[in-house]
């Protein structure tokens, strides 16, 4: 979640029975709901690329949104209370998937656990620096984009939550009960939010953290999943067993919103899995 870019924090409000399991009593697939799932909007930003954003329930709002979440008073408002401060949830759907990833970037998280997100999908549609910065980015095919969520009815994902000191959306068990506090989950922004909010609209700003990658477009359907990053992601999927390896294949998409990863893996992506990451970074994205 955190290596995502320019995306943006969303708390979500208890709504009624909606859906998050643990692992240890997940069924052995995902079925299908009878009833169609309140919409959810989330959002979640990476170090400095994305934006906190508070909405209420959807199924209290009837589907409205809420205020930008931008200080530590927004998130200490969401935050269950408890000994040793509030307590936040996070919604891992990509590298979070890992519970090793997930301790690298929060050492002290809590409850590591499978969930079930309802209402988004996963797609591989922004350039994230951080491949960059970390020499894993091939920009003569375009392969640099990182992994968002987007609000998308019907679809349902698979993912973790775990426990920090902040929150953004409610997931529910894989039993169908809702969580009692909200989490925090990355979903996409826009490059004008992202222009006009993280870089205040200037432009030297946008520079120093993409320009400098000729990266002038963020959120596009043209560029391709990192390598080592989806690999990453797919093997972290793979480690919760299969409900999960084959909900990230089948639910997760290019920029096109058409091509699944499973098919993608089949096809022009064929090999990546057979990919190791370099020495340096084996342990980060060793899924």
């Amino acid at each position: 979640m955190l290596g995502a870019a320019a995306s943006a924090c969303t708390p979500l409000l208890p709504g009624p029975p909606a859906a998050v399991r643990s692992k240890s009593n997940g069924p052995a697939a995902l079925l299908p709901r009878a009833h169609s799932a309140p919409r959810l909007r989330l959002r979640r930003s990476p170090e400095p690329t994305r934006r906190r954003r508070r909405m209420a329930s959807a199924a209290a709002t009837g589907g409205g949104g809420g205020g930008e979440m931008s200080s530590v008073e927004d998130f200490a408002a969401v935050a269950s209370p408890g000994g040793g401060g509030g307590r936040i949830s996070v919604v891992g759907f990509g590298s979070l998937l890992s519970e090793r990833s997930a301790r690298s970037t929060f050492p002290e998280l809590e409850g590591f656990r499978v969930a079930a997100l309802r209402g988004f999908r996963r797609v591989f549609a922004h350039s994230a620096p951080i491949f960059f910065e970390r020499g894993i980015a091939i920009e003569a095919t375009k392969e640099f984009s990182s992994l968002s969520v987007e609000p998308c009815e019907g679809e349902l994902i698979v993912v973790t939550v775990f426990e920090i000191k902040e929150q953004e959306v409610v997931p529910e068990g894989l039993d169908g009960v809702p969580y009692a506090n909200p989490a925090v989950v990355c979903a996409r922004y826009s490059d004008e939010e992202y222009f006009q909010v993280r870089c205040k609209g200037s432009k030297e700003i946008y520079n120093q953290r993409y320009g400098r990658y000729n990266i002038n477009r963020i959120w596009r359907d043209d560029i391709l999943p990192c390598r080592v990053y989806l690999r990453h992601c797919v093997l972290a999927a793979k480690n919760l067993g299969e409900p999960a390896y084959s909900n990230f294949l089948d639910h997760t998409y290019l920029g096109d919103r058409k091509t699944t990863i499973r098919e993608y893996l089949a096809t022009t992506g064929a090999g990546i899995m057979e990919e190791e990451p370099p020495e340096s970074l084996k342990s980060r994205y060793g899924g």
